[in-house]
């Protein structure tokens, strides 16, 4: 069994590659991704996406503001505490700092960062995290804020060794996804192949980052089974204990997301 433990179920494009949702959640099931994490980037859209994944009980939701995502409801912690406070919201997220795209909005991206933190901690749910070029304040304001107490995932990891490392000395997981299998990843291969496989999650980050060979397509979760099994190369291990692992450290992660028989 394998998890995709972040993707964005509402944000694929039905109609075309996919009928909708139900078909989606299928065809992970035949490739053994049996469950699903769907990412909440912003509190307008989520009650709509809590909607849209509820009659499916082996996907669970998350709440958060995407750091590039940024407008006046992302600095508006009691509507974040409110929404997070919903027993279907398992985590706190996806949040965090992006000064690639987005140097202009640090202090912005910031302060809604911070915000997510002190919910987190609230409402004992771990957090999300969205980093890219902003190495030192990502880990900076995670110490600030005591998330600690809360743990949670670096995902869709590209940055360096030593990053992941602090992390996970905050209790943090690290998750890796598709980028893994670009051409121009070798430098993230090295990390993966250094860290520990019981800090480690998979995803897919979709509809975006299809791994290779799907690159130029749709990502979608039944494609977890394709970046557990490229890791499971990385690191001479076999693809079952791959997931295995990562699965049961998802849940040990996520601790309200509970399991389900849909087979």
């Amino acid at each position: 069994m394998l998890v995709d433990s972040h993707c964005h179920l509402d944000r694929l494009e039905y109609g075309k590659k996919h009928t909708d949702m139900a078909e989606v959640i299928a065809k992970a099931a035949r490739r053994g991704v049996d469950h699903m994490l769907c990412i909440g980037v912003s509190l307008s859209t989520f009650p709509d996406m809590l909607a849209a994944i509820k009659p499916f009980p082996q996907v669970f939701a998350s709440c958060g503001v995407h750091p590039l995502h940024q407008d006046d409801e992302a600095n508006d912690p009691e509507l974040l505490l409110k929404l997070a406070s919903d027993p279907a919201v398992v985590a706190i997220g996806e949040t965090g700092l992006d000064y690639f795209y987005a140097p202009e909005s640090a202090e912005l991206q910031r302060r809604s960062f911070e915000q997510h933190v002190a919910v987190a901690v609230a409402v004992n749910k771990p957090l999300i995290i969205h980093t890219r070029s902003a190495q030192e304040d990502t880990l900076q304001v995670l110490r600030d804020g005591g998330a600690e107490k809360v743990g949670g995932v670096l995902h869709c990891f590209t940055e360096s060794l030593e990053m992941a490392e602090a992390a996970i000395e905050l209790g943090f997981y690290i998750s890796i996804s598709g980028i893994v299998t670009f051409n121009s990843a070798a430098a993230l291969r090295e990390v993966v192949k250094a860290l520990p496989l019981n800090r480690l999650l998979v995803e897919t980050d979709s509809p975006w980052l299809a791994p290779v060979p799907f690159r130029g397509e749709e990502n979608e979760p039944a494609y977890t089974r394709t970046v557990a099994e490229f890791i499971a190369k990385l690191k001479n291990i076999s693809p079952e204990e791959v997931a295995a692992q990562t699965t049961a450290n998802f849940f040990e992660l996520f601790k309200l997301a509970k399991p389900v028989n849909v087979r």
